[in-house]
């Protein structure tokens, strides 16, 4: 087989035998039946027009699409923090890192959803070609400036790697893009063509659209870039490799494929079910049935019998219940995501409590961490400066689950002078059991504000005690 730009790496092909299914999932219901039998497979004697009105009134349970958003969700329940070093030409751009006006915040949401959904996603830290630009000043009147563009995992299509001093470098890198191009005065056209990158260069190839040479493909543009690395950086779901990710709801993908060919059977056999059927006994072709209100039935035997049969319901009780046990099993493997692996305790094992403690899904927000740094790195590397930024996303997705245990237990400790009762506090506010804009010294100025108080009003109420014994002491003696 003839190798051509937009041919796939071995590495993408083994990840790509699960995006159709996983496009299918997030499309909906039309995507699915768009799918047909690769989804929803044929009876061995079903009728063409039957499957088709089957497959007409499928409808998908959407139980991958929506636990992937609610899951992708959860490291942005609360803002990011951006600390370390980034010079303030690069945190200006942090407020629209697409130049289409997006954020870092809900353009990352989008790459984390990327990466529950295919489990891989990439991010091209660009900047445009301008033709003129010698000086910085010239760079900004044109409004030059380097911006991110998300590529999906379909749209990766390969790469080679060499050893540098950091780890694995991208060496050489193709993406496969779709550009939309003006044809006359009203029309459009979608052309597809293949970026290569590599250190220092690129390349775009197109297909040749006529001639003799028809279909081939061809060096259409190339240039230069002042940055001497291919500025794409990979985000994961579960990584397997260089390059390499796998969604962390795979399992949950196929459960939801089962659903809804279980769900399928389930209505074609409900459809039967409801429609009874009418069984004639000892008629002959001569004797007519006409079934009716305003009509009669004749035969001329006295052993004919008209009676309509109906199916037991038996196997539509088995069928609900096994979408009901598919669906239980979904909500399972979503949960599975959250779940902290146990800690380990034992002396000689300390030192990995942390990575035991960790879900699969905190897992992935580090690394996301990761990656989004090393984005923001490269754009200042386009703008000739330098930063360490330290990006942090909300990880304590078990928290609000465990608030109530978690808070009498660190009472307990504060009460038992483990800890302080000011970590106990902070500790109390990260679980969101205290509200975030409550201030230790202030809470504990209030405090010592009611404990003066209480103090004054005691001792108030034993002057009123002494007075009153006092005033017993005084009374006249009994008379004798």
């Amino acid at each position: 087989m003839e190798e051509t730009p937009d041919t796939r790496s071995a590495a993408v092909e083994s990840m790509a035998v699960h995006w159709p299914m996983i496009d299918a999932l997030v499309g909906g219901t039309r995507a699915m039946r768009a799918a047909g039998e690769l989804f929803l497979p044929k009876w061995p004697a079903e009728t063409s027009d039957s499957y088709a009105s089957r497959l007409k009134t499928a409808t998908l349970f959407p139980a991958f699409a929506r636990t992937a958003s609610v899951m992708a969700a959860k490291p942005f329940a609360r803002p990011l923090t951006i600390e370390g070093i980034i010079p303030p030409d690069v945190e200006e751009l942090l407020e629209d890192v697409d130049m289409l006006g997006t954020g870092l915040q809900p353009y990352a949401a989008q790459l984390m959803l990327d990466c529950l959904q295919t489990g891989l996603v990439g991010v091209l830290v660009d900047f445009p070609t301008a033709e003129g630009v010698r000086t910085l000043a010239d760079e900004r009147a044109t409004g030059a400036r380097p911006y991110f563009t998300r590529y999906p995992a379909g749209s990766i299509l390969g790469w080679r790697t060499t050893r540098g001093e950091s780890g694995l470098e991208l060496s050489q890198l193709r993406l496969m893009e779709c550009v939309t191009e003006d044809v006359g005065e009203w029309s459009e056209k979608e052309v597809h063509q293949v970026r290569v990158l590599y250190p220092g260069r690129w390349e775009v190839w197109r297909k040749i659209e006529s001639g003799a040479n028809a279909g081939n493909w061809a060096l259409y543009k190339e240039g230069l870039t002042s940055i001497r690395r291919i500025p794409f950086v990979f985000f994961y779901g579960l990584r397997h490799g260089f390059g390499v990710g796998m969604s962390p709801l795979l399992d949950l993908a196929h459960l939801n494929v089962e659903h809804w060919q279980s769900a399928s059977d389930q209505q074609n056999i409900l459809h039967v079910a409801r429609v009874p059927i009418l069984f004639a006994k000892g008629f002959t072709e001569g004797d007519q049935i006409v079934v009716g209100a305003a009509s009669a039935v004749r035969a001329m035997s006295t052993e004919a019998s008209l009676s309509y049969v109906e199916h037991s319901g038996k196997a539509i009780e088995a069928g609900r219940q096994s979408l009901l046990d598919i669906e239980d099993r979904m909500r399972q493997a979503g949960a599975e995501l959250l779940v902290q692996r146990p800690l380990i305790t034992t002396a000689t094992q300390v030192s990995s409590e942390a990575e035991g403690g960790r879900s699969i899904l905190q897992s992935i927000a580090e690394g996301f961490e990761e990656s989004l740094e090393e984005c923001v790195r490269l754009m200042a590397e386009w703008l000739n400066q330098s930063a360490d930024p330290e990006i942090e996303l909300y990880k304590d997705f078990g928290s609000s689950n465990m608030a109530e245990k978690t808070g009498d237990l660190l009472l307990r400790a504060a009460d038992g002078g483990i800890v302080s009762k000011e970590t106990a506090f902070k500790e109390l506010q990260r679980i969101d059991v205290i509200s975030p804009e409550v201030e230790w010294e202030k809470e504990m100025a209030r405090l010592a504000a009611l404990d003066a108080a209480e103090e004054d009003e005691g001792e108030q109420d034993t002057e009123e005690d002494d007075t009153e014994g006092d005033g017993e002491d005084m009374e006249d003696p009994p008379a004798q």
